[in-house]
């Protein structure tokens, strides 16, 4: 699991790195023919990890509510992010993976609820949830690239 928690650290590096230098206007823009921005984005893996490894296993997620409800699946931007919430954001984005390997080795994941994804992949465990989780951060480092181009 720790190999697969360094791979996350580095991508969210990689990603943060990607979008350096974009002004909070980009990074709220939604170009033509797209339903999200970078900033949308950026918050939904954030979020999208803590439901994943810690809702599924039942333990509460190191966000709020609110959060989840804003950037979770199914949702898109509707307000502007500021520059200060995306800067909390950022911190969570990089930080959150360093609580999830420390609560990892302290063995608080004992649980996990099968979960079928929007891709028709059925979660069964943690570490099913965490491979995933990769990929899905994946995707979603193309549709940031993407939207980069255009903002």
């Amino acid at each position: 699991m720790h190999k697969q928690i360094e791979i996350l650290k580095k991508s969210r590096l990689l990603i943060l790195k990607v979008i350096e230098g974009l002004s909070i206007e980009q990074l709220n823009k939604i170009p033509e023919g797209f339903n999200n921005n970078i900033a949308w984005n950026i918050a939904h893996l954030t979020v999208t990890q803590q439901l994943l490894c810690y809702k599924l296993s039942g333990l509460d997620c190191l966000i709020s509510n609110e959060m989840i409800e804003k950037f979770q699946k199914g949702t898109a931007p509707n307000l502007s992010i500021s520059k200060e919430d995306f800067s909390t954001i950022k911190e969570l984005f990089l930080q959150l993976p360093n609580a999830f390997e420390e609560d990892f080795s302290k063995g608080i994941f004992k649980n996990y609820s099968d979960y079928t994804t929007s891709v028709n992949v059925t979660l069964s465990s943690l570490n099913d949830a965490v491979i995933f989780n990769l990929l899905h951060e994946g995707i979603h480092l193309g549709i940031i690239l993407q939207l980069k181009k255009l903002v």
